[in-house]
């Protein structure tokens, strides 16, 4: 069953990379924030593969094309994690937030994505399944007219 066309999640194409799902492309610069021994070195290296190239960290200091952010419920307050992700992010790009699924050690609750997400000038888009014990969401800065 797929989503409507332009977003959202999908159960077909299981074929499809994690790194393809995040809507990752050969080229494109990947900014990975919040690394730690719990990460899924899997979804790191199928985006690694699909962009060629490594991601940057938080000391990179030129725009990146989207923000891969590991976060848990003891980082810290997820609304400043948000607009400090967004330093280095190029207008159009997305923070990819990625959380322990519900029941995994350091879970964050969806609400408290859900009220971030604003505060820190966000919008949630949609979400992905990219691995066995982490959520990810998409989070996009609203478009502004030009």
């Amino acid at each position: 069953m797929s989503s409507t066309a332009g977003g959202g999640s999908t159960q077909t194409g299981a074929t499809e990379s994690p790194a393809a799902r995040l809507g990752f492309k050969a080229g494109m610069v990947i900014q990975e924030l919040g690394w730690d021994n719990d990460t899924d070195d899997g979804l790191r290296v199928s985006i690694e593969d699909t962009i060629d190239a490594d991601m940057v960290d938080g000391d990179y200091g030129n725009v990146v094309d989207a923000v891969l952010l590991w976060w848990r419920k003891d980082d810290g307050d997820l609304v400043d994690g948000l607009v400090d992700a967004l330093t280095d992010l190029v207008g159009g790009g997305a923070i990819w937030l990625l959380t322990p699924k519900v029941g995994r050690a350091g879970a964050v609750d969806p609400a408290d994505v859900t009220e971030a997400a604003p505060i820190a000038g966000l919008s949630q888009t949609t979400t992905a399944a990219v691995s066995k014990d982490w959520a990810a969401t998409r989070l996009v800065a609203p478009k502004t007219p030009a």
